[in-house]
């Protein structure tokens, strides 16, 4: 059947996962081992949805709601943005590929930063859509650069904001000035998956471009900050055409009654944020201490993860770290062969992280 199916999916290569806990310790024996591979939140689910979790449990049975009207009325009061802008996906890739779907064709094209997440050049592939990737500067979102690159055949610009892998942002008068020059055939998604981890007062939010009527829409996810990566919940601000078009092309019942259950507690736990954030900032701290100390170096970040140059094959210090029970990403699939991208955790597992590292390094 191979010659039947669509000759451009076998140019796609596809997303490779960070290696899970369970499959480390099955292949190498190992019972204590750390995943820092993922930008999962180590803290852990907010425990308001833990507890929505137990109350709706016995409710499974049924169907979910196929609106998610109680958690996208929750999302517009606490957003003070209209109802019908708000769009929930089974985790924020569903919403990327459904906007894909909706304007992409092969006559048309994406423009995106490089590296940045490899789901927009996955999704916009699938389409037989061309990629245009514009190479990041000094590790951030190069804007100037993509609009020298954007086309009549442009219909979607990317803008990972803080980018992955690098955890780097662009800035307010940045954005500005390129939504300024965007053609007006542009739709310009901001995905801001990581935005509540942010501390700089630079950061260009994007919810300050977003208008009903207008080209910019803005992606957000419960996978990071809330702790909810295993349930699969995104959530996007979407102007009025554009909500219209996706919800004609979304699956019915797309986003599970659990998911919706929690990620709508989630979204009252503001304890859970701050504590979240917190500690994210002290491993940050602790981590850019200890790589200072042993002379790596890094990128700074703005997100939940430190891009890293280990000055060596990233693949083999992946594997080497695992038989230390240090789960990591290898930058081979993100774009940076020398590096490593590493979760912040715990301040001792910061500390336990970066022993290995160099423990492997020296080897």
């Amino acid at each position: 059947m191979k010659k039947y199916i669509q000759k451009h999916i076998f140019n796609i290569q596809p997303y490779q996962p960070g290696k899970p806990v369970q499959e480390v310790q099955r292949e190498l024996g190992l019972r204590d081992v750390l995943k820092l591979a993922s930008n999962e939140n180590l803290l852990g689910p907010s425990p308001r949805a833990l507890d929505a979790l137990r109350e709706h449990a016995e409710e499974l049975n049924y169907y979910p709601d196929g609106g998610c009207y109680y958690l996208r009325k929750k999302i517009a009061e606490k957003f003070s943005v209209t109802f019908d802008n708000i769009v929930i996906g089974n985790g924020t890739d569903e919403i990327i590929r459904i906007l894909c779907h909706t304007f992409l064709d092969p006559d048309t094209e994406i423009v995106m930063g490089s590296p940045s997440f490899v789901m927009y050049r996955i999704s916009a592939a699938a389409m037989g859509a061309g990629v245009v990737e514009v190479p990041l500067r000094d590790h951030t979102i190069d804007l100037d650069g993509m609009l020298e690159r954007i086309s009549g055949r442009t219909r979607i610009v990317f803008i990972s904001n803080p980018n992955n892998p690098t955890g780097t942002i662009v800035k307010r008068n940045e954005v500005k000035n390129f939504l300024n020059k965007a053609p007006d055939h542009v739709c310009v998604v901001f995905d801001e998956a990581y935005f509540e981890y942010v501390d700089d007062p630079e950061f260009a939010d994007g919810m300050k471009y977003f208008t009903p009527e207008g080209r910019a829409v803005v992606l957000r996810t419960f996978s990071k900050i809330y702790g909810l990566a295993g349930l699969r919940i995104g959530y996007g601000f979407l102007p009025d055409d554009i909500a219209d078009a996706f919800n004609r092309v979304r699956n019915p019942f797309n986003v599970n009654q659990a998911a919706q259950e929690a990620a709508a507690a989630a979204l009252d736990d503001d304890e859970h944020v701050q504590n979240s954030t917190e500690f994210n900032r002290r491993g940050r701290e602790l981590l850019y201490r200890e790589l200072h100390r042993a002379g790596f170096d890094f990128v700074p970040t703005q997100a939940n993860f430190v891009l890293m140059n280990v000055g060596a094959d990233s693949e083999k210090v992946f594997r080497a770290l695992l038989h230390e029970g240090v789960i990591v990403r290898p930058g081979r699939f993100l774009g940076y062969p020398q590096h490593i991208r590493v979760t912040i955790g715990s301040e001792d597992a910061c500390v336990r992280f970066v022993m290995a590292l160099k423990k492997v390094l020296v080897k």
